[in-house]
């Protein structure tokens, strides 16, 4: 299939490298379209697209992959994949992955990830996404093969149609493939990373302060992860809510 791929640390990171390496290896048409530089927390954002300039896209040559056609934009990873919708890159991706972002996007982190947040853009406009993201290594040392294999392993439960576009969020813990124990699928965690931390301001800064972690609910995709699983959890693009009345009570107070 045709797919696009994308991260939010920047067209030169290891990890997105990986990413497209393993998705060609299995015979897919691979296009990247990735930031420029680290766009981390992003989330869904596409900045401004009017009154500033258009974003500069560059075209890269990677040596271990030298046909593959890499595009680095200057805006945030969803900018890319809003542009690919509209048809900016050619023919339309059947497929997003993102990744492989160094960290986990567990919980509620999903909403503030420029990794998963281009996958939702994709879901908006129909094209399914895959996810995928490495638990954090103190001394910067990832098992990248681990984490793309597992990708590659994804796309095709992931592009087919159910009737709403299939986002999959997957963490892989950071260890050689033979010694991960399983593949589970996983709730979202209350607080992704589960941090225990604190806010001040204080001398015209915001300060933020993480002082270490809270335990994770055992199903929770952080639990799978520190016990060594996969944890894999669909996702829905923006859906209405199943609550109703709001229109009688805004015309009830305004009475």
């Amino acid at each position: 299939m045709r797919i696009l791929v994308t991260n939010d640390d920047g067209v030169d990171s290891p990890g997105i490298h990986a990413l497209a390496a393993a998705l060609v290896r299995d015979g897919h048409d691979v296009i990247v379209v990735a930031p420029t530089d680290d766009r981390s927390g992003a989330g869904a954002s596409i900045g401004r697209l009017h009154g500033s300039g258009p974003p500069p896209v560059e075209q890269r040559v990677w040596e271990e992959l030298p046909d593959l056609a890499v595009h680095a934009i200057d805006a945030p990873p969803a900018t890319g994949i809003f542009a690919a919708c509209l048809g900016a890159f050619g023919d339309l991706p059947d497929l997003i992955a993102s990744g492989i972002n160094p960290g986990a996007n567990t919980g509620h982190l999903v909403l503030h990830s420029g990794t998963v947040g281009a996958t939702l853009t994709g879901a908006g406009y129909g094209i399914p996404g895959v996810a995928v993201s490495i638990e954090w290594s103190q001394d910067h040392e990832y098992h990248w093969e681990t984490a793309a294999r597992i990708a590659a392993a994804a796309v095709d439960w992931a592009s087919k149609p159910n009737g709403d576009p299939r986002v999959l969020n997957i963490n892989v813990p950071n260890c050689p493939f033979n010694e991960l124990l399983g593949i589970r699928e996983a709730e979202l965690a209350p607080s992704g990373e589960v941090w225990v931390a604190s806010a001040d301001v204080s001398g015209g800064d915001l300060k933020i302060e993480i002082t270490g972690r809270a335990d994770a609910a055992p199903g929770t995709d952080v639990a799978m992860i520190r016990d060594g699983y996969v944890s894999v959890t669909p996702l829905m693009s923006i859906v209405r809510s199943e609550a109703r009345g709001a229109a009688d009570a805004i015309t009830d107070a305004l009475a």
